[in-house]
């Protein structure tokens, strides 16, 4: 019976220990692939698949990419969500007899992808980790490029989902519980790219979680983490680091701290809300330009791009947290030649954050290190500035940066300016560091001088004119002479190789040289890996002096860029109240008025409470401006609570919990969803979270059905955000239905407004202002004719609203609105589902009877074929919608 060779054998052993990734197992200059990994491999990366002799008598599938080009390919199958096991060379096969000893190294996953390319390095990698526990979530969140580690506990799959869209991880690991939570794993999988694998039972097991983070964290007891009540978010985060600490294959000693935290200590934002804001990308093109991100960073570092984005997707909701970022922003923004000397000192910073990681994984490479130097000089200058700050946020970033002056000088007199990339290959360490180092130096150099020497003293003596001493990697050094002088030849020669024209020889003088000099090289280039190493090591030894530093240069890098932004856009700092009152005069929208050119942005003013001015009814025609106007209030609300001053003359913002927007739709084909569906389910969304201190951005609610149930639908919409017994929400309400501003009078806290509009004869020019009042038409057919739409259709659209006009629903809504307010009313003692939604339809104001006799008196004769099937159009509408 066949047998698999030594060589293959090793192979299916260690891909036995990982079968659920793609084994890269090292062969001398290339990673190979066997089997099925070969396969996948060769059609994921688009390589040849070959095959290779391994005992057996089919030849197994192969395929194979270059060591030194191993990133490119391994990033590539983990970006399709494949983990990868690196299976190293652990001895020199030149110095082994038999099989080379190999081992897994480390497996890289989406979540722990620490390859510089693969990552963007303004966002997080993150790797979330969730257990699903007696109806209870408990999720851990951790960066291992960045050290930071994260758990909390949430009660439903709702707040979870916030959780989700608010870290947006790359890989998640979860229990087997969490595949029967009713989660959409395929939602997760396929529209937002996230690799989910659920781990074996025992990782979730409640002891050995505690275990690992007692052990890891040096600590004896979870109230000192801060963890003593997060029964849940223990094992979560217990599971997180033992995946970690398997596929890493290091003791993480980076992850020096995790953190606990409550979802509300920031201000919540669905998915809808940052898709529909675009906080961080835009709508259609997913790109950062045109987003509100765009605008505000203005960072010189990594770090602070990272740590500005966390800001813009999370919010503070407390007061004084708020106060103290703005009040960092307002100095830096006074304080402008200081703002400035201060960006041109971060300009030369790397990503100190990733670069401390890498140098406690030991895979941080010499010109990492000198990257690492160029940073930390430009420390004590900026802490210098620093002590001139008086705001409490400014001088507690000048408190937690060290100026890490030792660690700069170490690696200034450690290493030289341009070190090459690789480690064990010499020319690293500068001259006069360590005494061994500079003699074997010295050696290897001066060793072509002794072989000339040498060389000539051999020619002198022998009389071979042509004698030379020449080098090859297989025989060494050697004394090469021609045939025609061979006979001249000394006795203390010994012949080492023949040739078809020369000879070659070696004596005991050239034997020792060679000795000394290829020796020298060897320990010379072991010795500086050596003293490479202890000085990498010396500074992961600081690892959270560094990283306390890196966040406090991320933070400053922050407030330096918002600084920066309120003054060349002309912000201005808002005032944070909680009373309720949002009042923005000349508010700006932020981006688009960076893309109109010659400051053309026509400013407009936001009035909002929680008492007669709750809810704004919104009219006006498309592209007149509504969406922008509301979406601007949204944006400079999140902008205050940011910490960032706002594009306005003045802004007095009431804090909210939440912002919700209900802004377009468009069909989800893959879940079956339509247009309407869509809508409705963010609708309900809203309104089954928002609070009576959120603030709410719906436009064109009931849009996607038939003009009847969308207008009721819209409706008892308002009906239900304006009662306080219900929501009491603040509300901005864009709307086509212009029945709706009927509600002014009837509901107290209702108000109307319109995008003003000036008609020139059948055009209509677009004044971009809000004004009190609603709009009595919707403009719609001039909007289609701007839009270039044929004149025909535009003539005939004229014809048929001209015939629909004569039925106006307008006089209907206004007398069934006092019986719809009644039924509202009454509906207060009684939860807003028990209400009979037929008292509230629009549907019942016209009898069937009524159709027949409009039947019976048509004049059928007279009739063109168009006019005749315009009637039955009508009708049958009217059956339908029981006009």
């Amino acid at each position: 019976m066949a047998e698999l060779t030594p060589m293959m054998q090793q192979y299916m052993d260690t891909k036995s220990q990982y079968p659920d990734c793609i084994l890269f197992y090292r062969l001398g200059d290339f990673y190979e692939m066997f089997f099925e990994d070969a396969v996948t491999a060769s059609r994921e990366l688009e390589i040849t698949l070959t095959g290779k002799s391994c005992g057996l008598e089919e030849r197994a599938p192969m395929c194979g990419v270059p060591y030194h080009a191993v990133d490119n390919y391994l990033n590539k199958l983990v970006s399709k969500g494949y983990k990868v096991a690196i299976c190293e060379q652990m001895e020199d096969p030149k110095q082994t007899k038999g099989l080379v000893k190999r081992d897994v190294v480390r497996i890289v996953t989406p979540g722990t992808n620490l390859a510089a390319q693969a990552l963007d390095e303004t966002k997080n990698n993150y790797l979330m980790c969730i257990v699903y526990i007696a109806d209870r979530y408990g999720l851990s969140i951790a960066d291992v490029t960045t050290g930071d580690y994260f758990v909390t506990e949430l009660p439903d799959s709702a707040k979870l989902i916030d959780e989700l869209y608010k870290f947006m991880p790359s890989e998640i690991i979860c229990n087997e519980s969490f595949y029967m939570s009713g989660m959409d794993l395929d939602d997760l999988r396929n529209r937002l790219g996230i690799a989910v694998y659920s781990l074996d039972s025992w990782y979730f097991d409640d002891a050995i979680c505690r275990k690992k983070l007692l052990e890891h964290f040096h600590v004896s007891s979870f109230a000192g983490l801060g963890l003593g009540d997060y029964d849940c978010g223990i094992i979560s985060a217990g599971a997180l680091l033992q995946y970690l600490l398997e596929t890493q294959k290091n003791n993480l000693s980076h992850l020096t701290h995790i953190t606990p935290y409550v979802t509300g200590k920031y201000m919540m934002l669905d998915s809808s809300t940052r898709r529909n804001l675009e906080l961080t990308e835009t709508l259609r093109e997913k790109q950062k330009r045109g987003s509100l991100l765009w605008v505000l960073d203005k960072t010189k570092t990594a770090m602070g791009a990272r740590t500005l984005r966390k800001y813009v997707e999370q919010p503070l909701i407390e007061k004084a947290e708020i106060q103290k970022r703005l009040d960092a922003v307002e100095e830096l923004k006074n304080e402008a030649i200081s703002r400035e000397e201060i960006r041109e000192y971060m300009a030369p910073i790397y990503d100190m954050e990733r670069l401390i990681t890498r140098i406690t994984y030991g895979s941080a490479n010499p010109r990492d290190l000198t990257a690492f130097r160029s940073s930390l000089e430009m420390l004590p200058p900026i802490h210098y500035i620093l002590e001139e700050m008086k705001s409490p946020l400014l001088a507690g970033i000048r408190e937690d940066m060290d100026t890490l002056e030792e660690l700069c000088t170490l690696i200034k007199e450690a290493i030289i300016d341009d070190p090459p990339l690789a480690m064990k290959e010499g020319g690293i360490i500068r001259d006069g560091y360590n005494e061994e180092a500079d003699a074997l130096r010295h050696a290897k150099s001066d060793g072509k001088d002794w072989l000339a020497k040498l060389e000539e003293e051999e020619r002198e003596k022998t009389g071979i004119k042509n004698l030379k001493i020449k080098y090859n990697k297989v025989f060494g050094y050697y004394l090469e002479v021609t045939n025609s002088y061979k006979n001249m030849v000394p006795d203390y020669y010994s012949r080492k190789q023949t040739l078809a024209n020369a000879e070659r020889y070696i004596t005991p003088e050239l034997k020792e040289l060679e000795d000394t000099i290829l020796g020298a090289e060897d320990k010379l280039y072991a010795l500086e890996y050596e003293l490479y190493s202890a000085v990498r090591n010396r500074i992961a030894g600081e690892v959270e002096r560094i990283q306390k530093t890196a966040k406090a240069v991320a933070e400053l890098d922050v407030f330096t860029s918002l600084a920066l932004v309120a003054e060349r856009s002309n912000y201005v700092r808002p005032n944070i109240n909680e009373k309720g009152i949002i009042h923005i005069k000349d508010g700006r929208h932020p981006v688009v008025e960076r893309m109109i050119p010659n400051d053309m942005f026509i400013s407009n003013d936001t009035y909002l409470d929680d008492k007669k001015q709750r809810i704004s009814i919104i009219t006006g025609p498309n592209m007149a401006g509504k969406s922008t106007y509301m979406r601007q209030a949204a944006l400079i609300v999140l902008m205050a609570q940011l910490g960032s001053f706002v594009p306005a003359s003045s802004a007095d913002i009431g804090l909210v919990d939440r912002i919700f927007t209900r802004v377009g739709a468009s069909d989800d084909l893959a879940s079956g969803q339509s247009t309407f569906m869509v809508e409705m389910t963010e609708v309900a969304n809203i309104l089954r979270n928002a609070t009576s201190r959120s603030l709410l951005i719906l436009d064109e609610i009931g849009r996607g059905t038939s003009t009847f149930d969308g207008l009721s639908i819209a409706w008892a919409v308002v009906e239900y955000i304006s009662d306080s017994h219900l929501l009491g929400a603040k509300t901005l309400f864009a709307t086509h239905y212009h029945e709706l501003t009927e509600l002014e009078g009837k509901i107290e806290n209702v108000n109307n407004y319109c995008i003003a509009v000036k008609e020139k004869g059948e055009d209509i020019v677009f004044l971009r202002k809000i004004v009190k009042g609603g709009a009595d038409k919707s403009y719609g057919i001039q909007v289609a004719k701007l839009a270039g739409v044929p004149d025909t259709v535009i003539d005939r659209a004229k014809e048929i609203v001209e015939e629909l006009s004569n039925e106006d629903i307008t006089t209907r809504v206004s007398e069934i609105a006092a019986r719809e307010h009644e039924t509202r009313r009454r509906a207060k003692t009684k939860k807003y589902d028990e209400v009979d939604i037929a008292q509230m339809s629009l549907f019942d104001t016209v009898k069937d009877d009524d159709v027949l006799e409009e039947l019976k008196n048509i004049d059928v004769g007279n009739l063109t074929p168009i006019d005749a099937l315009n009637i039955v159009y009508r009708l049958q509408n009217k059956l339908k919608n029981r006009w």
